[in-house]
């Protein structure tokens, strides 16, 4: 797999030869410069001490992204869409169908904000137990951001803070980590293929190492049980020999797959092998 793929060449997929090189002759600059300090809005503070609550009240089987962080690790909260409700039993946490990430607040039309702020009152209205269990846990404004049209970038930013878009609860790992060291997190790794942390077998290894010194993610091509070792690999870094293929496969409608004999199959069925 030595092949490269360029995600900006016009050609088509069937004109994709195995072992070529694709590449472009325009040149390109970023330029690093200083980031200004992060400005914490009253918003956000006030949403992440009333999400710390609603954590607190928890049981931890009910918690909706693993186990409660250990040590001098904390929550981190991230603007993934966070819809918190109260059901008979305990606090649930939904996910928005869109989530607004601080800096993407600078770009977010009022109007598509506000579809959003539509939504989450029509299933936190379906769960009378909210808004007062808010009230009395000091989120007084709660229904206000629910009932208000949002017109305006103060609206926006009011929602992209808010406990109902800002307050997703994930590890360092899992928000903002990049594999080898820590977990992968949802600010580096797509969403489709990081979820499957959050639902697989235990003993299965979706993050695997890669030959060349990279890293993936890859699934098994069929049941538990039913004695088939093969895995697909759905994503690999861009510097990664194996991201031409991969690109080829997606852009064909094919599945890039590792045979049971080889050192990613073998990696992330190891613990099951281990356990018979």
């Amino acid at each position: 797999m030595t092949n490269a793929y360029s995600a900006g060449s016009s050609r088509t997929p069937g004109a994709i030869r195995p072992d070529s090189v694709e590449s472009e002759d325009h040149p390109w600059k970023i330029r690093l410069v200083d980031h200004p300090p992060r400005y914490e809005s009253p918003y956000f503070r006030t949403a992440k001490k009333i999400a710390q609550k609603l954590l607190a009240d928890m049981r931890d089987s009910d918690l909706p992204y693993g186990p409660r962080p250990a040590g001098a690790e904390h929550w981190e909260m991230h603007h993934g869409g966070s819809l918190w409700v109260k059901g008979p039993s305990s606090w649930r946490m939904y996910r928005a169908r869109v989530g607004i990430e601080w800096s993407m607040q600078f770009c977010a039309d009022p109007a598509k904000v506000d579809r959003l702020r539509q939504e989450a009152a029509e299933l936190i209205d379906a769960f009378p137990l909210t808004l007062p269990a808010l009230k009395a846990l000091g989120y007084t404004n709660a229904e206000e951001l629910l009932r208000t049209p949002i017109t305006n970038a103060e609206g926006v930013e009011k929602w992209t803070d808010s406990l109902f878009n800002a307050c997703v609860p994930l590890s360092h790992g899992n928000h903002r980590g990049i594999l080898p060291k820590v977990p992968p997190g949802e600010h580096h790794y797509p969403w489709p293929v990081k979820g499957g942390d959050f639902i697989r077998y235990d003993d299965f290894q979706l993050w695997v190492s890669l030959p060349d010194g990279t890293h993936g993610a890859v699934a098994p091509v069929a049941r538990r049980g039913e004695g088939d070792g093969r895995v697909r690999l759905l994503h690999v870094p861009e510097g990664s020999e194996a991201a031409g293929t991969l690109a080829q496969a997606q852009e064909t409608g094919k599945m890039a797959v590792l045979p049971p004999d080889s050192p990613v199959a073998r990696q992330a069925f190891a613990r099951q092998n281990e356990s018979g």
